[in-house]
């Protein structure tokens, strides 16, 4: 089957199924062997701007919207089945510009249209796909490893007394909550997230808010950055007013993670994500999660690329 995705959680998912897609996303970036599917996306923003600088650029474009296909090269691909989302049109490519590709290519794809808000609705995902490609059995098993996965961590959480306050932003100019599915994934690794309930979308918060409730866990995961990129960007938090009073702050229990790669990816590695936040909510009851997906902000000196 030929499928083409645009963004790279579900080409995560096509990839855990068996499959290459013959397209992906500009974004796409695993596995690693993606890097070299023709991307089927662009972006009209420079993603390597600060984050407030990017902020501004897709309030500019919003009326042509953040992402564009490449028609010619969607046509020259002639997919079965092409892989979307509803959930945010500035994260990637949604459906309605997908649909208006679609309509101008003489292939007629099946269009599978992701919108996961929890931790539910991705694993839903992952068989919704699986049927749509033919691979329900390889689906369901993916996804029953996945819950398995998921309750050995819970097992290691559920009866601990100490419960810290835990956020994590996902963008820091402004300043915005992580929601979605990771209210339910720091709530597995052992913590209490006040400032969003489970599906709830990220969105910008008052910085008063965050210091009234005063994170014992502070977690820097912005959107599509890395951890260089976070670095470069750290100030956005850092510098304001109250930052160094946060009891996460002060007790040394401020982190940065990969937002690229785990938090705002909506796909398979969500249970990496979570085996990455259990050790930093409760690193007496788990091992220190790997130095290439979340260190301590004390550890990110030095990360700036230059």
């Amino acid at each position: 089957m030929r499928i083409v995705t645009t963004l790279p959680s579900a080409t995560e998912i096509v990839c855990a199924l068996g499959f290459e897609p013959v397209g992906v996303s500009h974004e796409c970036d695993y596995p690693p062997e993606v890097d070299s599917i023709p991307a089927v996306t662009r972006s009209r923003i420079d993603a390597d701007a600060s984050s407030g600088e990017i902020d501004r650029q897709v309030l500019e474009v919003a009326d042509e919207g953040v992402y564009d296909v490449d028609v010619e090269t969607l046509a020259e691909l002639d997919p079965d089945l092409i892989v979307t989302q509803g959930m945010c049109d500035v994260c990637a490519v949604d459906e309605a510009v997908v649909e208006r590709a679609v309509d101008e290519i003489d292939a007629d794809p099946e269009v599978v249209t992701t919108d996961p808000h929890t931790v539910a609705d991705v694993l839903g995902d992952v068989e919704r796909i699986g049927r749509a490609a033919g691979r329900e059995r390889c689906a369901k098993d993916v996804v029953s490893n996945l819950r398995t996965r998921i309750q050995a961590v819970r097992e290691r959480t559920e009866r601990v007394d100490d419960r810290p306050r835990t956020v994590i932003f996902d963008w820091t100019d402004p300043v915005m909550v992580a929601g979605h599915w990771i209210p339910e994934l720091v709530a597995a690794a052992g913590g209490e997230y006040g400032m969003a309930d489970p599906a709830d979308r990220s969105t910008p918060r008052e910085w008063a808010d965050v210091l009234e409730y005063d994170p014992e866990v502070v977690i820097v995961a912005p959107c599509g950055f890395d951890l260089e990129q976070t670095a470069a960007n750290l100030a956005d938090l850092t510098d304001r007013e109250g930052w160094a009073d946060l009891t996460a702050v002060r007790e040394g229990r401020a982190w940065a993670m990969d937002g690229h790669h785990y938090v705002n990816r909506p796909g398979p590695r969500i249970v990496d994500t979570l085996e990455s936040l259990a050790p930093i909510v409760h690193p007496e009851r788990f091992d220190a999660p790997e130095a290439d997906v979340a260190v301590p902000l004390a550890d990110l000196e030095g990360r700036v690329e230059v």
